[in-house]
């Protein structure tokens, strides 16, 4: 069921609760602890309150764009009142004419008076006009007076603050810098209160002393295992209610740490000498683990398990074109990180939900695109390229049942009826030869899509599942397709014009010796710096920027939008020497056969979907079926890293 949200009218001894998992408004009696029943309603429930002098209503803040009334002597859902998008919390002045919502997707507060259940004004959260997704309101709460209203931005990190002393002709009066992903705000005396989701910075994790141990007991004081779903450590902010003149501190401050502004948003400047674009998304593996060996960029051998030897292809693609020793996925797990990598966003329901589903404490799996309420307002690339006429095909994104679970996608010319989604039990090989197929048949009618989006799973792994490919042999199969798809791209009569990119949406359970969040990334075109290697900070926004740039595209969020665009590695003057895939030495049918204790705690996983196993239970393993059953995984490093300096692309 998910309790989402909690009223209790004390009088009458009711508790009313809402759940976002079968969509229920409970009413409960606190003295017998029974109840009639419940009532359904509409869309997903976040947050309820009473109405504090008539005791009849209680707001129901659902996941889209509206606001349910509940009478509570009726029983009945009796009215509503439009938001805009994702209303997620609620404020409730002290005398109950006005309420404050604030609607997560669309960085804003919709105020409303109780007395007519009418909008009054809408307050912009956003630190720009105009911005896209990405301030992610999430919290509201009113000082002692009513007269200030702070409101929470999660993805900004920090607060908004408004005069609301007049409803309906409220004013701006400033930010206030939180830390990490602040979730929750309320005030108590002169003191504001601020939770911080994900604290003020990333942390170590550490490796299971015992193999046999799975994941996350109630019943231990500190698990032994961290995994993403509960490495992070919230904290709480004490902040005193400023005066204007700190106020305006504060504020400044707020600007300074954050990367975006509205001229990021520009298009390219000129026209750019490609047309088609090839983006591969991969599962879960750091920098040092596949390209930790190649000299010439800052990787650890140590950490090295699929080096070139095992990954022949990944290594020449990087040394042919361009080597990215510095670039970094934005996801911390499959979850998020899909939509990170299709969206350049996580929205709220995503980043307070996955964690919860991940350490197995209830809730569904949300969060590939088959529920609406998980999906960003304007949904994801191939949404964006739809409305801007860029043509496109999907190759098993968002297909992880076979079949799409977006609209768009299920329309029959935009995506391939016979592409897997995930499923371990298919190599990657054979996806890329349906890839292939598919391809040539576009080629042959000269209708090549402009964006082509390929899923290759394999290099998730099965662990040492008897029977179950071996990761290395896991590995094998799913850096060839990459070879394979970069020649493809390159020899075809689009190859001038075509890039083929690829990505992780996340690193998984591995080490890497700089951060955790630190990835591999590719990109093969003629118009790349030949045998080049590019240090330059970059992220999944960032791929994602650059592909927006190419196709025409706006940016999605105002993480793409501020994101540093890869032009570094490119080059005007294109380079049609072609690359030839390598085949690899070791055999890629390979299957696991020893029982061991790797064998049995991987024949506990479920890898039935992405990231059902434990991730750093599942990284151990992966490293002993290389390094040995006895040797054990360094603990990952994760860098908190506070300003990026801007490198002229020129250098």
């Amino acid at each position: 069921m998910s309790p989402a949200g909690l009223a209790l009218d004390e009088k009458k001894s009711r508790l009313y609760v809402v759940t976002k998992e079968n969509n229920s408004l409970y009413v409960c009696d606190t003295k017998t602890e029974e109840g009639p029943g419940a009532s359904a309603i509409v869309r997903r429930s976040l947050q309820l309150y009473p109405q504090p002098r008539k005791k009849r209503a209680v707001y129901l803040c659902l996941g889209r764009k509206k606001l349910w009334i509940y009478d509570t002597k009726k029983g009945l859902l009796t009215d509503s009142v439009a938001t805009e998008d994702h209303p997620n919390d609620l404020a409730l002045s002290k005398d109950g004419k006005w309420l404050y919502v604030a609607n997560a997707n669309s960085n804003s507060v919709t105020v409303i008076g109780t007395g007519d259940r009418r909008q009054a004004e809408t307050l912009n959260a956003a630190l720009f006009p105009d911005a896209p997704t990405g301030s992610t309101t999430n919290s509201v709460a009113l000082s002692g007076d009513d007269k200030t209203l702070y409101v929470a931005n999660a993805d900004n990190n920090c607060l908004a603050v408004f005069d609301v002393s007049t409803p309906g002709n409220s004013r701006s009066k400033g930010f206030i810098p939180t830390g990490w992903y602040p979730t929750s705000v309320k005030t108590l005396g002169q003191k504001i209160l601020v939770a911080n989701g994900k604290g003020l910075t990333s942390t170590s994790n550490r490796i299971p002393a015992d193999p046999e141990r799975t994941g996350y007991k109630k019943s231990d004081p500190e698990p032994r295992t961290k995994s993403y779903s509960n490495m992070f450590t919230g904290t709480l902010s004490l902040i005193n209610e400023p005066d204007e003149s700190l106020l305006n501190r504060y504020a400044r401050q707020v600007y300074l740490n954050t990367p975006y502004s509205k001229e990021r948003e520009a298009p390219a400047a000129a026209p750019v000498p490609i047309k088609y674009v090839f983006y591969v998304l991969k599962e879960n593996k750091s920098y040092d683990y596949i390209l930790g060996d190649m000299p010439q960029g800052n990787g650890d051998t140590s950490l090295c398990i699929f080096g070139k030897k095992i990954t022949p292809n990944a290594h020449a693609i990087s040394d042919q074109f361009v080597l990215f020793d510095n670039f970094y996925v934005d996801g911390e797990v499959s979850a998020d990180g899909h939509n990170w990598s299709m969206a350049a966003y996580a929205t709220d329901f995503t980043e307070k939900n996955w964690p919860y589903n991940y350490a197995g404490r209830g809730g569904n799996y949300d969060f590939d695109g088959s529920r609406p309420i998980a999906n960003p307002t304007k949904g994801f690339l191939w949404d964006y390229c739809h409305r801007a006429g860029v043509s496109f095909r999907n190759y098993g994104e968002f297909m992880d049942n076979g079949f799409p679970t977006v609209p768009l996608l299920k329309d029959s010319g935009n995506f391939c009826h016979n592409y897997p989604g995930w499923n371990l039990a298919i190599q990657d090989i054979y996806r890329e030869k349906i890839f292939e197929h598919d391809f040539d048949s576009l080629v042959a009618i000269d209708a090549v899509r402009q964006l082509s989006i390929i899923y290759l799973p394999n290099d998730h792994t099965s662990g040492r599942s008897r029977g179950a490919y071996t990761p290395t042999a896991r590995w094998r199969t799913t850096i060839s397709p990459s070879a394979g798809l970069s020649n493809i791209s390159r020899t075809a009569r689009s190859g001038r014009k075509a890039p083929s990119s690829s990505s992780r949406t996340t690193t998984g359970g591995c080490a890497d010796h700089v951060d955790m969040h630190r990835s591999v990334a590719y990109i093969a075109s003629p118009h790349i710096k030949m045998h080049s290697v590019n240090h330059t900070p970059y992220s999944t926004s960032s791929m994602l920027r650059t592909m927006e740039l190419i196709l025409g595209l706006p940016p999605m969020s105002q993480y793409d939008a501020a994101a540093t665009p890869m032009w570094g590695c490119f080059q005007a003057t294109p380079d049609l020497r072609p690359y030839s895939a390598l085949t690899p030495e070791t055999d890629l049918n390979a299957r696991n056969s020893a029982n061991n204790a790797s064998a049995r705690l991987s024949e506990k996983f479920n890898f039935s979907k992405p990231d059902a196993a434990p991730d750093l239970q599942l990284g151990d393993i992966v490293w002993k079926s290389v390094k040995g059953e006895n040797s054990a995984m360094p603990a990952p490093k994760r860098g908190a890293f506070v300003k990026v300096t801007k490198i002229d692309e020129d250098d």
